[in-house]
């Protein structure tokens, strides 16, 4: 159970020394309990007041990395049931399946498409995160001839090894032991021998049970054999039982500190129709879910799951922004056009997006106006024609343009009367107001 302020303050030197950045230990023990802080900020804490405290201020859902390398994967972590308290840390991971029924070359095209699956969104790398191999033969055999394909043809690409025989399961997980693999299908049969197979290979292991109540007694028992990394699938399959499994699952982990169920959750969305599928994929998107599996991974539906997943996890106190400078979008001459944008995230690659199809190399201006869009920024007082006049000096972009022209946002019109009082010698144009007509605006001059 986390400790409250008073508690962990009890444990703490109380000399008010400040070493640690507070005014007083008392404030220090509150922030350690909202997890503002960590333990050893604390010079003077006694190692069994560590030891406690380290223990406390453990987050409630285990933090596990799943695969190896840039592409690992990063679960759990979790310390609220709701973003709007603070944000959910990690994002959910998408899987497709792969059936060990099917052909070689079946098997290398679904991995290529997991491979070609990368887009960049806002400057956020979105991909589908995992590959999982299904025992659906039932012959461990072709379980291992499948994963041989997958380990030669996705390489960098995280797997699941799904089957509730031990001896298939040793048999394909070995391939990717130094991958950090999932083995999915330890049950209340197998669990002693799936368990030691995981710890053998280092594994993450996936424990399946029928119901909530044989999850907790479970993941216990896999526990004291020695594993500590799991991910969780209590049975739930329909959209209500999901919701409601993985709300009870968080909740219990979180308010109650039940350490049982403490760990990320897998759910399994594989339906025929993929309009379906994707609609479940949602729910799990939004409702908990550490990992959700596919039966399949169309463009058109990676992009809807890979924009909601973006949106629930990002932390919704702090905009997406990026770095205050000019840009150049082609191979900008010094004739070429000097547009400027505020730093909003979104703002920044529609606009760019928007001038690099007009085919016009150009520069591009991004002022810091903390993550706010154009009129947000010019009501808020933070993209001004004194604080543009400002930013345009100091970049240094004079020595690069010859014409002295500066394209300002349509929006933002009624600036540009007092921008030329300000920036002598410039010529300010009045820009489109939607960024989808810049390419006609360009083609225009």
């Amino acid at each position: 159970m986390a400790l409250s302020g008073v508690e962990i303050f009890k444990l703490l030197p109380k000399t008010n020394c400040k070493k640690c950045g507070s005014p007083t230990c008392l404030a220090f023990a509150m922030k350690l309990a909202q997890r503002q802080a960590s333990i050893d900020a604390c010079p003077d804490v006694s190692e069994e007041a560590k030891k406690i405290l380290g223990e406390a201020s453990a987050p409630p859902i285990r933090p596990i990395t799943f695969g190896a390398g840039e592409k690992a994967v990063k679960m759990g972590e979790e310390t609220v049931l709701f973003r709007h308290d603070k944000k959910f840390v990690n994002p959910s991971a998408f899987a497709v399946e792969i059936k060990d029924t099917l052909s070689e070359d079946e098997i290398a095209k679904i991995c290529q498409q997991v491979i070609d699956s990368e887009i960049d969104r806002v400057g956020q790398k979105l991909r589908i995160d995992a590959i999982m191999l299904s025992n659906v033969s039932g012959d461990a055999g072709k379980l291992e001839a499948a994963a041989k394909v997958i380990a030669a043809k996705a390489a960098v690409v995280p797997v699941i090894i799904s089957t509730t025989n031990p001896q298939a399961a040793e048999a394909a997980v070995k391939l990717f032991a130094d991958k950090r693999p999932i083995l999915y299908g330890a049950n209340t049969s197998n669990a002693d021998a799936m368990a030691a197979i995981a710890k053998a290979n280092k594994a993450v292991l996936g424990v399946a049970a029928n119901g909530l109540d044989e999850l907790s007694g479970l993941t216990e028992k896999i526990k004291g054999l020695g594993v500590a990394d799991m991910v969780l699938d209590s049975g739930a399959r329909k959209a209500k039982e999901i919701i409601a499994h993985n709300t009870l699952i968080r909740r219990a982990a979180i308010k109650k500190g039940d350490k049982t169920v403490g760990y990320p959750v897998i759910n399994f969305m594989q339906r025929q129709d993929s309009l379906l599928e994707g609609l479940l994929a949602s729910v799990g998107v939004a409702k908990y879910a550490s990992i959700i599996v596919m039966s399949s991974i169309e463009k058109w539906k990676n992009l809807a799951l890979f924009t909601l997943r973006q949106n629930i996890y990002t932390d919704p106190q702090v905009p997406m922004q990026v770095e205050q400078k000019i840009y150049h979008i082609g191979e900008p001459k010094p004739e070429s056009p000097l547009f400027i944008t505020t730093n909003f995230s979104l703002t920044y690659f529609i606009v760019s997006g928007e001038i690099e199809n007009s085919k016009v190399a150009s520069r591009l201006a991004v002022m810091d106006c903390e993550g706010l869009s154009v009129l947000t920024a010019w009501a808020a007082g933070k993209f001004t024609a004194s604080k543009i006049a400002q930013f345009i000096q100091e970049s240094g972009v004079e020595k690069d343009v010859a014409n002295k022209e500066l394209i300002l946002p349509g929006y933002v019109a009624i600036l540009s009367g007092a921008l030329e009082e300000k920036l002598p010698g410039w010529k300010i144009t009045v820009g489109p107001r939607e960024a989808n007509t810049i390419p006609a605006f360009l083609k225009t001059r």
